[in-house]
Formats: C-alpha cells, structure tokens, sequence
C-alpha cells in the first residue's frame, strides 16, 4: 500500500485543494512579499511549503534517483564518486546559485571477505560485517576463545583474562522514538578494539547496535589509537550474540574463528557538494542545511542519509519553487565521510572558519525518515524559545517538539566552537536501527509521505530563521565544548 501510495497521493492531494472546502491559498508572491517576518506572513509559508511537498513529492523522487541508480557510497568508492557527480547536476536542475564541489581528502577502506563461525562446544556459522575501518585478520583467520563483557569496567576487571582471547561486547539496545540506547553502545564500539587490544585481546567482537532480531549484522564506525596494537573489529547479528552468551553461561568454553579481508588504502579525493538559495537582504549571513551523502557500503543508505541529503536538496527546491526568497541565504551542504571519518563535517568548519561569524544558524538531517518530530537546538539563551514559537506552525506535521541541547548533527558539530546555533531535525527512529548500517538500509523502508513532512519542516525552519529580524542568539563560550567522537 505505501508504494501505491506514492501515486495516487499526488492525485487525491491536488483534488482536495481544489475542492469547495480547501479556502483560498494565498500567491506565493503574497508571501515573497513579506520579509518582517510576521506570524501571519510565517504560517502562510508553512502552509504553503507543506501543500507543495505533498503534491510533488520531489523528496522522495531524488532520494529514489540516489538509492536505486547510484547505490552505496562510501567513501572513497566509485558511488560516492557518483553521488557528488549526481547531486550537483540536480541542484543545477532545481536552479540554485554558487553550485559547487569543495575538495576534501576522505579515508579509502574496502570490506572483502567476512566470515565466522563457533568452532567449539558446537560447530556453527555466525553472521557477521566487518566494523569499518577495521584492520584485516590473516588469511586463515584468527581462532581463539571467547570473553564476554557488557562494559570497558567489566574488561578491565578481567585482569589477564582477555590476553589472548577475543572480546565480545554484548549490550542489547531497545526501540525507542529519540534513538535513546545508541549512543553509550556506539561508544563501545568506537574505542572497544582500543581497549581490548590494550588488555592483550586478539580480536574483538560486538553484538551488533540493532533493535530488530533478523540475523542482520550492523557495521559502524571505530577508531585505533596510536601506539596501541591494532586488532580486527567485527559485529555479530544479535541472534549470534545471544548464541555464545547461552554458551558461555553453561560453563563450556566457546571458541570461534573470525576471518576478515579488509584493506586500509590511501586516502582519496571527493568533495562536499554545496547550493544556494541567495538571500534577498543580507545575502552575506548564512542559515546551513545539510545531511551527508556518503553511506555505508551494506545497503543503499535510505534512511543513513541519502533522506537527510533529499530532505535538505528538497527543501531548496521547495523555497525557490514557491518564491519564498529570505533575507538571508540558505546554503545546503551535502557532506561527504560522516560514516567513517567525519572529514567533510570538519573541512567545512576548516574551509570557511572565517565565514562561520556570518553563519546565523545550521540543520542538519541525520536521524532517518520517520514522521518529523520537532527540533533539537542549541544556541544561547532564549534560542530554545524562539525554535519552538517558529515550530508551533508546524502543528500540522506534529512537528512541534522543541529539546534542548545536543549538537544538531555529527558534520555540523565542527562549527560549535565559532558559536554557530545548532539544529537538528528531530524524526521518529523507533524503527530506525533495524535497518541502521545494514544491508537492509534501502529505499522501502522509507514511507514518502512522512520524508515529504520532513522535508518541509526543514525547508519551513530554515526559511523561517533566515527572515528573522533578529538572529538566534550564539552559543555562548562557556558551552563550546568539543562534539567530535
């Protein structure tokens, strides 16, 4: 029924509007015409954006186009390379201004081989992916016995134990519609190699960051540290996990052979791909948009981030249709290398350090395509309150739910110590890591008429921010902590 719907929503939408009931709809110029603004001027551009996206559904057409015809992307791969090539073309399509690619040096890793499998007290295979960046095994894999630990204390309470084994962190995460459970699980993760290795481990393992049971492993990002040994990272399907936790709790002692053929390759060109809608007033002060278009290699990356990127390309596409032309410029980004590296994110802040005092606000699209939730924000004092009065005109899409705090975003996190206001686009990911970094990640997950919410609330608050007479208030210096990994 949703792909059905997909067709006939325009249909039944565009006959709606014209019925007896619809009222009136205000000319888009009526509203280009209003630059104080007003709340009237503000919930008739709402309005407005949301009827458009709706009817057009042009989201859902460009993130169909990325998913289906270039595929995966990660960094470094030909469909990244394709990806920038594509995104490009179709902002000059939409019209946009200063359409441009921006050089930047991304890391170059490559899967290979993945396998493993329980050798003793039973002979079993496990599913399994490779966490990325993560150094090979040898050729014949690497075999040892299995310790279980749910945290860093719990390894480091092992003492010796671990020396010659390989680790498994096994820490099941639940659904829940802010992603709550992620985050301290993604941090065993990210430096659980490190801290294994540094107990004499000769492997780690880690159930995989995933709340749906559908023996589908989830890859990720994670770091080494120099001067610590570098050992292979893999996650487990949760269903294995679960598998070697009954195992050890008999008693019987559990061995497994881990066989990973990854390759670390120089590093290479790509390039964060950006537009503009230019500002009418103060075209020189900037309210960014973005999400990143790289992907994990598993699946087509929907939902990770090829929505934030058609959200975000979308939500210009929506202004300029409309002729809602700001005081300020809205620039979209779409940021190469968040997955493994956060290298775009950084060269942004980097590239255009001198820029970011004229950068009033930035929004990033990171959290999938469900139902669009409200805003996460933060910015100096009162800035939470001016988000939430501009989102009460989004009462309609339910997207009205302002949260304090946060970093908007991992690419966007790099201008906190410039002060910049940082925003995210709040969705609803209670179904999100099923699918999160999995070869599950691909176009049917995402419901079009929920990314069509998404991608006016994005295009309402960027437009609605750069109108602002007076802009948010900055992030003060006491607050500018790093947001990095």
């Amino acid at each position: 029924m949703r792909r059905l719907g997909i067709f006939i929503l325009p249909l039944l939408l565009a006959g709606a509007a014209s019925g007896p009931s619809a009222g009136p709809v205000p000319a888009p110029s009526e509203i280009a015409r209003s630059t104080g603004g007003g709340s009237d001027a503000l919930s008739r551009a709402a309005s407005l954006l949301i009827g458009e996206e709706m009817v057009s559904g042009g989201a859902y057409r460009k993130l169909a186009w990325l998913t289906d015809r270039i595929g995966s992307r990660l960094s470094g791969s030909p469909g990244a390379a394709a990806a920038v090539a594509w995104a490009q073309e179709e902002f000059r399509r939409d019209g946009m201004s200063r359409v441009r690619a921006e050089k930047v040096m991304v890391p170059h890793w490559v899967r290979g081989v993945e396998a493993a499998a329980i050798l003793a007290p039973v002979s079993q295979p496990m599913a399994v992916t490779a966490i990325g960046m993560s150094v090979p095994t040898p050729a014949e894999g690497v075999s040892s016995e299995v310790v279980e630990v749910a945290s860093f204390d719990e390894l480091h309470a092992l003492g010796g134990k671990a020396r010659g084994k390989i680790v498994l962190y096994n820490v099941p995460i639940l659904p829940n519609p802010d992603g709550d459970g992620y985050g301290g699980a993604a941090g065993l993760r990210y430096r659980g190699a490190v801290e294994a290795a540094k107990q004499g481990a000769v492997a780690m393992l880690i159930r995989s960051l995933g709340t749906l049971s559908a023996r589908l492993p989830h890859t990720g990002s994670h770091a080494y540290e120099d001067g610590v040994e570098r050992i292979p990272a893999a996650a487990l399907a949760a269903e294995d996990a679960d598998l070697l936790h009954r195992l050890l709790a008999s008693g019987s002692p559990v061995r497994v052979r881990l066989t990973l053929g990854c390759q670390i390759l120089p590093d290479v060109e790509s390039a964060n791909v950006m537009a503009e809608l230019r500002g009418t007033v103060l075209p020189d002060e900037i309210v960014l948009i973005g999400g990143h278009l790289d992907s994990w290699d598993l699946g087509t990356g929907a939902i990770d981030d090829g929505a934030g990127v058609a959200i975000s390309m979308e939500a210009l596409r929506l202004l300029k249709s409309l002729q809602l032309r700001p005081r300020r410029t809205i620039r979209a980004v779409l940021f190469m290398n968040e997955e493994n590296g956060s290298r775009g994110g950084k060269a942004y802040a980097a590239d255009h350090e001198k820029e970011l005092e004229k950068h009033v606000a930035a929004i990033e699209s990171d959290s999938g395509a469900g139902r669009p939730l409200g805003f996460s924000v933060n910015a100096g004092k009162g800035g939470d309150a001016v988000i939430r009065e501009l989102a009460s005109r989004l009462r309609s899409l339910g997207a009205t739910d302002v949260q304090s705090g946060g970093h908007g975003g991992v690419d966007i996190s790099s201008m906190l110590g410039a002060g910049v206001p940082l925003l995210g686009l709040r969705q609803d990911m209670t179904l999100y890591f099923d699918w999160h970094h999995t070869a599950g990640d691909t176009l049917d997950k995402v419901d079009p008429r929920e990314l069509a919410d998404n991608a006016a609330a994005m295009a309402f608050l960027a437009y609605a921010l750069a109108e602002q007479e007076v802009p948010l208030p900055r992030i003060p210096p006491e607050s500018r902590k790093d947001a990095s990994h």
